[in-house]
């Protein structure tokens, strides 16, 4: 009989405990610019300007993330992921001449400029990477471990490195044309010229330079 009871009151317990969790994030849920009912984000989860997030359809990020999107949005867009360890900072202090650095960090003081972060569609973000304000990842691409991120990225880059290099593309031209038939209307499909503009000005012309960067 002890047995059962211990049974019971552990259930109770964790019953108790798993509707609180889903009523707490549920709740949470709300708070945010926009979050698909497809998206998912996986907690523990640090983020300042909840508001400022806006998560589309089957986007998710895994835990241990820190979203600092205080004056500025951060937008995911469908189908893009992150690993555990994400950092997004959308804003940055800046430096006043004749002033001290953090002259105007206070409460109701905190000047910076701030940007957007915008990760475009079908991105893998792997561990550990960090967005800094302004940027913006192609659609298709995928950051490598650790990367920090501090300018943008053409669509179906890859990068890695701090600060982000472009060390290739997921497919070539002519394969991310065949990929887009399947995945995006015709006028959502990216131009032929721009793709081969960007194969050639980010990798045919700088394999020397990413072969170098990729031993280091």
């Amino acid at each position: 009989m002890s047995k059962l009871r211990t049974k019971i009151a552990n259930n109770l317990f964790l019953t108790s405990f798993v509707n609180i969790y889903r009523r707490y994030f549920f709740v949470r849920r709300r708070r945010f610019g926009f979050i698909d009912k497809t998206a998912r984000v996986r907690y523990p989860i640090t983020i300042k300007g909840i508001e400022n997030v806006y998560l589309y359809e089957h986007a998710h990020i895994l835990g241990n993330a820190t979203i600092i999107s205080t004056r500025a949005k951060f937008i995911m867009k469908k189908f893009s992921g992150s690993a555990e360890g994400l950092t997004v900072v959308t804003g940055n202090h800046f430096s006043t001449l004749g002033e001290w650095r953090m002259t105007k960090a206070g409460p109701g003081g905190d000047e910076q400029i701030a940007k957007d972060v915008v990760v475009e569609e079908d991105v893998w973000l792997a561990a550990n990477v960090t967005l800094l304000s302004g940027v913006t990842i192609g659609r298709g691409a995928i950051v490598g471990a650790g990367a920090v991120v501090r300018t943008s990225i053409p669509p179906y880059s890859i990068v890695i490195g701090n600060p982000a290099k472009i060390v290739g593309f997921v497919f070539n031209p002519d394969e991310v044309i065949e990929h887009e038939k399947s995945l995006y209307q015709p006028d959502e499909r990216l131009s032929r010229d721009l793709l081969e503009r960007n194969y050639e000005k980010y990798f045919l012309n700088r394999i020397k330079d990413i072969k170098q960067f990729s031993k280091l």
